[in-house]
C-alpha cells in the first residue's frame, strides 16, 4: 500500500478498493462482460454505486447506465464508480459534476466538476477538458485527480497522475508531462502574481488509479515502467530540486 497524505479526507474514502463489497462488485461487473458489454451498451456501465446518488436530478438505481450528457450528484458517504466509453470514473461523496457528450452517448467531451472529487482514467481519443471553478486541464490518455474544495471558495486541485495534460488558469499555461504525480492548485485570487500554483500529491492513491486503469484493460505509467517515483507532487519518477515543478516556469 503506497502512502498517501490526506487534506479534509478520510482513510474510508480513499481505500474504497479494499472494501468487500467493492471486490464483489468489480468481480460480478467483470462477469457480465465488464469494459467490453459497457463499451456495447449491452448492461449496465456502473461498476458499484454506495449511498445515494442522483441522475439528472432523480434518484440513480445501480442497473441503470449513465451517458454522456448527464449530470451527477453523489451525497453524503457515497462513492461511485462507472465507465463511459474507454474512460473510468470515480466519483467521492457530496459531489456535482456533469459529463459533456462528445461525438456519441460513448464520448464524453468535457467533465465539468462544480464541487466534490473525481478520479478518472482516460482512454486515448480526441482531446477532452476538465473544467473547474478556477482551472481547465486539457487531456489525452491520462490518468488524473480533480477536486474542489467548497470551504476554500471553490479552489481547485489536479493531479495529472500520469500522462500529458496542459494546464490553463486565467492567462496562466503550463504543460503537465508526468510518470508519477504532478499537482497543480487553480487558486482563486493570484499568489505571487500566479493563478496557476504548484501543489502536493494529496487524498488520492496509487491503487485507485491503478483500479480504474484496469477497468479499461489500461495500466498506469508506473505498472508499466516497473516502479515507483518520489510522490511529492512534481511528477518524476527521480528526485527533482524545487523549482522542477512546471507551474514555476509556464509561458
Amino acid at each position: 500500500m503506497t502512502q498517501h497524505i490526506l487534506q479534509g479526507r478520510t482513510e474510508r474514502e480513499v481505500l474504497w478498493f479494499q472494501r468487500r463489497g467493492f471486490l464483489q462488485a468489480a468481480a460480478a461487473w467483470t462477469s457480465m462482460g465488464g469494459f467490453a458489454a459497457a463499451h456495447a451498451q449491452s448492461s449496465s456501465n456502473i461498476v458499484e454505486l454506495t449511498g445515494d446518488a442522483l441522475l439528472n436530478g432523480r434518484r440513480l438505481l445501480p442497473r441503470e447506465s449513465i451517458v454522456s450528457g448527464d449530470r451527477i450528484e453523489t451525497g453524503p458517504n457515497s462513492n461511485l464508480i462507472f465507465v463511459i466509453g474507454n474512460s473510468s470514473f470515480l466519483v467521492r461523496q457530496n459531489s456535482r459534476l456533469t459529463v459533456d457528450r462528445g461525438n456519441s452517448i460513448n464520448l464524453v467531451s468535457v467533465l465539468r466538476l462544480v464541487t466534490g472529487a473525481v478520479a478518472s482514467v482516460w482512454g486515448k481519443g480526441s482531446r477532452r477538458q476538465i473544467v473547474t471553478p478556477t482551472l481547465t486541464a486539457g487531456i489525452r490518455g491520462t490518468g488524473v485527480y480533480t477536486e474542489v474544495f467548497a470551504n476554500q471558495n471553490q479552489r481547485s486541485y489536479f493531479c495529472n497522475c500520469y500522462g500529458e495534460v496542459e494546464m490553463r488558469a486565467g492567462r496562466d499555461v503550463a504543460l503537465s508531462i508526468s510518470s508519477y504525480h504532478q499537482a497543480f492548485w487553480g487558486e482563486m485570487e493570484p499568489k505571487n502574481g500566479r493563478l496557476l500554483t504548484p501543489a502536493k500529491a494529496i487524498n488520492h492513491t496509487d491503487e485507485e488509479l491503478e483500479f480504474l486503469a484496469r477497468l479499461v484493460d489500461q495500466r498506469t505509467a508506473w505498472q508499466i515502467m516497473g516502479k515507483k517515483g518520489v510522490k511529492d507532487g512534481k511528477g518524476y519518477m527521480d528526485e527533482q530540486p524545487a523549482q522542477a515543478h512546471p507551474a514555476n516556469a509556464y509561458r
